[in-house]
């Protein structure tokens, strides 16, 4: 979802860094790159490992509600689709796909921007991570979510922008297609991906040719992801 339906990771990135700095974690914008992907939950610990906090003034779950109230606020106020969302979900709708979202993002923040964008109808699933014992790039997120769908995961088609959630359909051995931020695009660990491609707008019918997904058994599922 994030980053790949909704430019929201520079929300994120906003959020994070006030909400951060503010119990003195020195947060940046390349400190906050190298977490993008994994649950709010992991990226809050993994801070406090580095630079610990009094969690007497500032507990946890309070830190996580700060950030995730930032994030809703700029998805409301600024929140947009993707260029191509609209036509790649109705692109794969008039291949007879089922469609499901995956996100590292709590479900309080999911259906901000489901509500945002008016997409909530094209998915038949919709799975967050917190409900999951671990994230990404962890693939039980994908894993689960191809089960919701009644598919082998083999026949899944995930649509990723980080490393951390294409490594995580990848051990899922889901068909990947990543669109890295821009800075990261020429970054050749995204080349494990079986297709690459700078906008959703660029998915094309001789890449869907290219992927193979159709099951004699099981419709191809597209599955969207945040991170």
């Amino acid at each position: 979802m994030d980053g790949v339906l909704v430019d929201s990771e520079p929300f994120w990135k906003e959020s994070e860094i006030k909400y951060f700095n503010a119990v003195g974690v020195p947060l940046t914008i390349e400190m906050c790159d190298s977490t993008v992907g994994r649950r709010l939950q992991e990226v809050t610990r993994h801070w406090y490992e580095k630079y610990p906090w009094d969690l007497k003034k500032k507990p946890f779950a309070e830190l996580e509600n700060e950030i995730i109230d930032g994030v809703i606020e700029l998805v409301k106020s600024t929140g947009k689709a993707a260029a191509g969302t609209e036509d790649i979900l109705n692109f794969f709708l008039s291949k007879n796909l089922s469609l499901a979202l995956a996100s590292s993002s709590n479900y309080k923040i999911i259906n901000s921007v489901l509500e945002k964008l008016n997409i909530g109808k094209y998915f038949k699933v919709i799975h967050s991570a917190e409900d999951e014992k671990f994230g990404k790039p962890d693939p039980a997120i994908y894993l689960s979510t191809a089960g919701m769908l009644g598919c082998n995961p083999e026949v899944c088609l995930a649509i990723e922008d980080s490393f951390n959630g294409l490594k995580a359909a990848k051990a899922a051995k889901m068909k990947t297609v990543v669109i890295p931020e821009p800075k990261f695009y020429s970054d050749t660990k995204f080349d494990i991906a079986d297709v690459k491609i700078s906008s959703l707008k660029d998915f094309s019918e001789e890449h869907f040719n290219k992927l193979n997904i159709i099951d004699a058994n099981c419709s191809c599922r597209a599955i969207y992801s945040r991170y």
